[in-house]
């Protein structure tokens, strides 16, 4: 299964989940605000002869706070398993290329040994042997990045001017890091 397809499946999931807890919240409303739709009418004169019921802004203002939670907590689980698909497909991205170019597997990796930092956008094999000789090596030391660092390696990479900000090597690298070591840099 392509990463493509793995978070459309994902985006169709959330799609569903969403449009089912829609329905839901929808039924429930209209099972409450307008029970009188299964009666049948009546004529203006006994209408008008009808005594009106008081509304009750109180539990109408509170039903909407519970609905509103409800809708934000379902953004924010929503949200998280978006972030975990992401992370995921990260890490079967990295996994799929370290089996195309028959690097060891994950769990044969020692502490300390130099991340790929091609799969940076912008990073190919020239930049990343030019970081390497520059002492970088990990995710982590690329995320870390300072303003002056970032100015200092750019002055080094004098045939690529302002590949770093421009492909946004920063955010890249922790987005790579988190996935592949479950923490942020």
């Amino acid at each position: 299964m392509s990463g493509l397809t793995f978070v459309a499946l994902i985006a169709l999931a959330i799609g569903i989940a969403v449009a089912y807890r829609a329905g839901l919240v929808r039924s429930r409303r209209n099972a409450h605000q307008s029970p009188s739709m299964h009666q049948p009418a009546q004529s203006p004169v006994s209408r008008a002869a009808a005594p009106v019921a008081p509304v009750d802004t109180a539990r109408t203002v509170s039903a909407e706070k519970v609905q509103l939670r409800a809708f934000a907590d379902d953004r924010a689980k929503l949200f998280a398993a978006l972030a975990d698909a992401r992370a995921e497909l990260a890490r079967l991205r990295q996994i799929v290329i370290d089996i195309e170019r028959n690097a060891p597997p994950p769990l044969l990796d020692a502490p300390g040994t130099p991340d790929d930092l091609k799969l940076i956008v912008g990073v190919g094999p020239v930049i990343e042997r030019m970081l390497h000789q520059a002492g970088i090596g990990t995710y982590r030391q690329i995320a870390r990045l300072t303003e002056r660092e970032i100015d200092a390696i750019d002055a080094r990479l004098a045939e690529f001017p302002g590949r770093i900000r421009r492909d946004g090597w920063v955010v890249q690298a922790r987005s790579l890091h988190l996935a592949k070591y479950g923490t942020h840099p």
